[in-house]
């Protein structure tokens, strides 16, 4: 048969079932060999100072997670130190490519204003050059024409006095020009 609850027993049989509990010198109980027993451990415990061991595992516990968070707020310390340096650098190392750029283009527009003179020297020069060719071509040319103004000149001269004066009006001439030489002085 199933268990039953001593309660329901009674009801069912009319008969309450009593259990008796075993005790040990008359008055020790199961209930109280336990309290007993935990008193005992207690008592050892305080006795062998375990709450002091304890207590001082914790304490060296603590000062050791001190040291470490103390240790840890150094390092922390020393990152921001490290942190703000690499700052600093990168903020110079921007400037100094900001002076860079600027110095570079500074640079290209010098080099450009330069390049803008030397070619209009360069055109002024060569215009120049231009022109005193021109120049010079110009008298070689009028020089040439002189020359053949010249030459032509005489040729002509040459057949009028061919054509006019014959060794008649030749000797006549010498002779005025010899008498005309005596009076200059």
């Amino acid at each position: 048969m199933a268990e039953a609850h001593p309660a329901s027993m009674a009801a069912q049989t009319g008969v309450t079932e009593l259990h008796h509990e075993m005790a040990a010198f008359g008055v020790l109980t199961p209930p109280m060999f336990v309290a007993l027993s935990m008193l005992v451990v207690v008592g050892i415990i305080l006795y062998a100072k375990v709450p002091k061991m304890i207590a001082g595992m914790l304490d060296a516990k603590i000062a050791q997670i001190k040291t470490q968070l103390d240790e840890a707020a150094k390092l922390r310390a020393e990152a921001e130190a490290e942190l703000a340096q690499a700052k600093a650098r990168n903020a110079a190392s921007e400037g100094d490519a900001a002076a860079i750029v600027a110095h570079a283009e500074a640079e290209a527009k010098a080099m450009l204003a330069k390049a803008e003179a030397d070619s209009a020297d360069l055109v002024a020069r060569r215009q120049k050059m231009a022109e005193d060719k021109i120049a010079a071509a110009e008298r070689t040319a009028i020089a040439e024409v002189r020359a053949l103004a010249a030459d032509a000149a005489t040729r002509a001269a040459a057949a009028i006095l061919a054509e006019k004066h014959g060794a008649d009006a030749d000797k006549a001439l010498v002779d005025r020009t010899i008498a005309g030489l005596g009076r200059l002085n």
